[in-house]
C-alpha cells in the first residue's frame, strides 16, 4: 500500500516542504530503495518481498516521479538538493542511516548520500555519473526518445502494445534485457509514469554536468552492472571502480539497465550481501 509523507527540505531558496510517496514492508535494519529517472518505486516490486524477509524496506518515488509531488517551484533537481532531501525523508520516517540500493539515477543518489554519511551501505545498480560526454549524450538521447514515445502514444495504443512480447520490447526493450518478462500491467504503469514525470526535464537538465568523482570510504559499496545494459554501457562500471576503489564491482549476467526484473534473485542477493557486509568491522 502506497503512503505519503510531507517534510521540510533545505534548498537554495531556504526551507521548503515537499511530499513523497513510499511503500514500506518487512522488519529489520532499514533499506531504502531508489529508482531511476522516469521510473517509479514499482520498479523494485520484483525484489521487495525477498528483501523484506531481512529488512525494513522503504521504496520511494523520487520527488517529481511516480506519485510523489514535484519539488517546490524554483528548487533545483540537483544532487546537492535531492540527496539531503532523501536524508530528511528518512528522518521523517523515523529511520537513521539506512542501507540504500539505487538504480541508475537512484544509484548516483545512493553514492551521493554515502558521501554525507547518511547510509550504512550502498548498492548502486548501473549508477549514472560515470559516463564520458559521448556516452552521456547517447543515454540522454535514448531517454528523451523514450519520453517522447510515452507522451505521444494514446493509452489504447500503449495497452495494445503491452499485450504482446514484441510490443513490450518496443516500449521497454532499451531498459530491460528480458522485456517479455514484464507483465502488461507493469509496462502500462511504467509508460504512464514516464509520461507524467513532472521532474523528468529538470532532472535531465541537472544531470548534464554531473560526473561522480569522489571516493565513498568507510562503508560497504557494491557497484553492479548488467552485461546487457543498453543505456549505460557496462564499461562505465570499470570507471566507477577506479573512482570508488574500495567498492566491489559485480557483473549481472544477462541483465539490462533495470536488472530487478531481469534477475530478481541475483539482484536481491547482491543487495543483501552488501548490507550484511556492513556488520563486519572495517579494518
Amino acid at each position: 500500500m502506497t503512503a505519503t509523507v510531507s517534510f521540510t527540505i533545505d534548498s537554495p531558496l531556504g526551507p521548503r516542504t515537499t511530499t513523497v510517496a513510499y511503500e514500506r514492508k518487512g522488519s529489520g535494519e532499514p533499506l531504502l530503495l531508489l529508482h531511476g529517472i522516469g521510473h517509479h518505486l514499482q520498479a523494485w516490486h520484483p525484489v521487495t518481498d525477498i528483501l523484506a524477509a531481512e529488512h525494513d524496506v522503504i521504496a520511494v518515488d523520487l520527488p517529481g516521479f511516480g506519485a510523489s509531488a514535484p519539488l517546490p517551484k524554483g528548487v533545483p533537481y540537483s544532487l546537492e538538493t535531492v540527496a539531503p532531501a532523501l536524508g530528511a525523508l528518512c528522518t521523517a520516517l523515523g529511520v537513521e542511516r539506512p542501507h540504500v540500493a539505487g538504480n541508475s539515477l537512484g544509484g548516483l543518489l545512493a553514492l551521493e548520500m554515502g558521501r554525507s554519511d547518511l547510509v550504512r551501505s550502498i548498492t548502486a545498480l548501473s549508477p549514472a555519473g560515470f559516463w564520458t560526454e559521448g556516452e552521456r549524450r547517447y543515454a540522454f538521447a535514448a531517454l528523451l526518445a523514450l519520453r517522447a514515445g510515452a507522451r505521444a502514444l494514446p493509452l489504447p495504443a500503449v495497452d495494445r502494445l503491452s499485450r504482446s512480447a514484441a510490443g513490450r520490447a518496443a516500449l521497454t526493450g532499451i531498459i530491460y534485457a528480458r522485456p517479455a518478462r514484464r507483465s502488461a500491467e507493469a509496462v502500462v504503469a511504467e509508460t504512464l509514469a514516464l509520461r507524467h514525470a513532472t521532474g523528468f526535464a529538470d532532472t535531465l537538465a541537472a544531470g548534464g554536468s554531473v560526473r561522480f568523482a569522489h571516493d565513498v570510504p568507510g562503508r560497504p559499496v557494491t557497484i553492479a552492472w548488467g552485461t546487457r545494459d543498453r543505456l549505460l554501457l557496462r564499461r562505465q562500471g570499470v570507471r566507477a571502480k577506479h573512482t570508488v576503489p574500495g567498492a566491489r564491482l559485480v557483473r549481472l549476467p544477462g541483465c539490462g539497465h533495470v536488472p530487478m526484473s531481469d534477475d530478481p534473485a541475483l539482484v536481491a542477493r547482491v543487495v543483501l550481501d552488501t548490507a550484511r557486509r556492513a556488520a563486519i568491522p572495517v579494518v
